[in-house]
Order: C-alpha cells, then structure tokens, then sequence
C-alpha cells in the first residue's frame, strides 16, 4: 500500500477501537502496523584534501673575495728645504794695544799719578760660520702599492618555484538508501477481529 492509504488505514482503526472501547462495539477489521526500518549504506567518494600550489624557494646570494695588489699612490716628487750647515770656530782678538798709562796709586799713604806701561790684551771670540748654506732638495717618492681585498659575487640570489599537485582522499559517507516506513496490515484476531 502507499503510505497515504496507510494514514488513512490508521486514523480510521484509531477511530474504530475508540469507537469500539467508548461504545463497546463489535469491531469491524483489525489492522496493525508494520514498521520497515531506513536502510542506509556506506559509499566512499574520492575528495580533494588539499588544492595544491606553489612553494617558492629563495637561495641567497653567495659572495667571494680575492686580493690585488692595487696602486694607492703613483711616483712623485717633493721638495723639502735643507738647514744650513754652520760651525762654531774660536780665534783670538786683540782689545787693548797696551802701551804707557796714567793711573792713581796710593804709596806709603800718598796718592801719586804714576806713569805705567801696560801690556796688549787678548780675548778669546768664538764665531758662528756657515760651512754650508740653506738649500732645497728635490725628492723622489716611488709609487705605493698596497694589498686590498675585493669582494665579489660568486652566485646571484636564486629563486625556485615547486609546484605541488592537488591530493586526494577517500572518505567514507553513510547514505540513506531507503527512507524509514510505516504501513498496516489487516489481521485477523478471533473473536475479537474478522476476517
């Protein structure tokens, strides 16, 4: 039967045993339900777990070094001013001719004037003289060169770009493959319901 006749079966032998238990009536038909359980079932569907993409790598730069001998001053000349050369000589000077003098002295306790004969005098003169004189010099200063250390790129930053495919999964799922039911059936109870 189609589950609407089965409602309408089971409203009226409500109504009938209503009916039947208010009035004390004679029933009828008898019917009792059957009740079909859902069925389900378990299907197993392929679902992706994780879209994929793109993973981007960077690999950094690497440098080196490597020395040279690099000029840091080309050849030149210079000009430096050299003292004089001087030396100290000594030699003797006359400062007094000598020769007769007047002079005061006392004799025996009288002041007399008294010709005197007085003899050269000479003094030591120390004298600075230049042995050489104050000059320029011309100088020649050689290139420099110095050890420098440069550095250098070995390798340029690298980039690498994985790409990585979508997966996928099977999961489990329970499905209802038949809906739960109710319908009735006639019964036949003697004495109590006919046929």
């Amino acid at each position: 039967m189609i589950r609407k006749n089965s409602a309408s079966l089971a409203a009226i032998a409500m109504l009938a045993s209503v009916s039947e238990a208010a009035a004390g009536g004679r029933a009828l038909e008898c019917y009792e339900p059957i009740h079909r359980p859902a069925l389900y079932d378990t299907v197993y569907e392929d679902v992706m777990v994780s879209p994929g993409g793109q993973v981007v790598d960077y690999d950094a730069p690497i440098f080196g070094t490597y020395q040279s001998v690099d000029l840091i001053a080309p050849p030149r000349v210079t000009y430096e001013t050299v003292p004089a050369v001087t030396r100290t000589i000594y030699h003797t000077v006359k400062v007094d001719d000598g020769g007769y003098a007047w002079e005061w002295r006392v004799i025996h306790g009288r002041k007399v004037l008294c010709k005197v004969w007085r003899k050269a005098r000479y003094v030591r003169v120390a004298e600075t003289v230049v042995v050489q004189p104050e000059r320029v010099r011309r100088v020649f200063q050689p290139a420099e060169y110095e050890a420098v250390a440069h550095e250098v790129l070995v390798r340029p930053q690298q980039v690498r770009i994985r790409e990585i495919p979508p997966s996928y999964g099977t999961v489990a799922r329970r499905v209802v493959v038949r809906e739960g039911s109710t319908s009735w059936r006639r019964v036949h109870i003697p004495r109590h319901c006919p046929d």
